[in-house]
């Protein structure tokens, strides 16, 4: 069983679980996302960062939420361990949150490279958007988004 829940980014599980996720990214892709993640868009309302963990308390994952438009959240910082079952249980740890905040949809943006995570997206319903900010010009993001219900 895994269980979310709310975390400081700065916190030493979530700063080994975001330089994991660093690492991974680098490697798919060739650039570790760092630079479009700023700890403090998801502290305050409308934002949290959630640690996901296993029974014994490992620290298996982790995802955020920040504002991104009106009644619009944007999925930050996304990692969940091979085998873990974490992603599952983030992904709706997130959207339970996003909704009791009052957010109606949820939106990301990934690489296409990295299609374990755009899969991952699409078998939990979500679909292409319009690609917004920085990734509206670049041919390298997926920008995808869910309606919540």
């Amino acid at each position: 069983m895994v269980v979310c829940t709310p975390a400081d980014p700065d916190s030493p599980d979530a700063r080994a679980l975001i330089a994991e996720l660093d690492a991974a990214l680098a490697a798919i892709t060739g650039d570790s996302g760092a630079s479009s993640f700023d700890a403090a868009d998801v502290r305050g309302p409308g934002a949290v960062f959630l640690v996901a963990r296993t029974a014994d308390g490992t620290a298996v994952g982790c995802g955020a939420l920040r504002p991104l438009a009106d009644g619009v959240a944007e999925l930050k910082r996304m990692l969940a361990r091979p085998g873990s079952g974490a992603g599952r249980a983030l992904l709706a740890a997130l959207e339970l949150q996003a909704m009791a905040m009052g957010y109606r949809a949820i939106q990301l943006s990934t690489r296409r490279v990295n299609a374990r995570a755009v899969d991952f997206y699409r078998r939990h319903g979500y679909v292409d958007v319009a690609a917004w900010g920085k990734y509206a010009d670049s041919d390298r993001s997926v920008c995808l988004g869910r309606v919540l219900a």
